[in-house]
């Protein structure tokens, strides 16, 4: 018991960031839903296909256009909060420094999440979401909203390592107190 004490106690300041990242990475779900929700709504139906891959038998479908168009919204919103609240790098670094990095995170995580989407959604996949359960006949029983959150919970550990360790890490270098929780004028931030 001991040991696990000093293990929390020597990783406290990443727990907490993980927490915050966490809680910013919630409300992301959020917007990233409600955008889904709009542009499912605005646009065709979800699984016409697009565009054809050319030299393959597969398509972009419009899930994969919806699916971006809400991460792109989500990251951006996701990366003022960590850059204001969870890292505390706003003031320290130029706003599009730090962007770069972060979208070109947010897009790698955004390729595998579109992979997995795609198995998700493609009635061929042996991973396929049912459509006897998530027959699309209401929101809360849409493969596209289900395969969305499985996306996020499974890139966004991704994330935050890559964004800790590289997008946000040069600030923090120069001025170790930013994103520190226990310092002591971040108390009552």
């Amino acid at each position: 018991m001991r040991a696990l004490g000093r293990t929390v106690e020597r990783h406290r300041h990443n727990l907490v960031l993980l927490g915050r990242f966490a809680a910013v990475g919630a409300s992301g779900v959020v917007v990233n839903l409600l955008v889904l929700v709009a542009v499912k709504r605005l646009g065709p139906p979800f699984e016409d296909a697009l565009v054809g891959i050319p030299a393959s038998e597969f398509n972009i479908r419009w899930y994969h256009v919806y699916s971006t168009v809400a991460f792109l919204v989500a990251n951006l919103w996701n990366f003022q909060l960590n850059r204001s609240w969870t890292f505390r790098s706003a003031g320290h670094s130029r706003w599009w420094g730090e962007y770069w990095p972060f979208l070109a995170v947010g897009l790698a995580a955004q390729a595998i999440g579109l992979a997995l989407l795609t198995v998700l959604l493609h009635p061929g996949s042996p991973l396929a979401l049912p459509t006897s359960v998530l027959d699309d006949s209401s929101g809360l029983r849409s493969r596209l909203y289900w395969g969305q959150l499985i996306v996020i919970a499974v890139v966004t550990p991704l994330g935050f390592v890559l964004n800790k360790l590289w997008t946000f890490a040069a600030v923090r270098t120069h001025h170790r107190e930013l994103g520190d929780p226990t310092h002591s004028s971040d108390l009552l931030r």
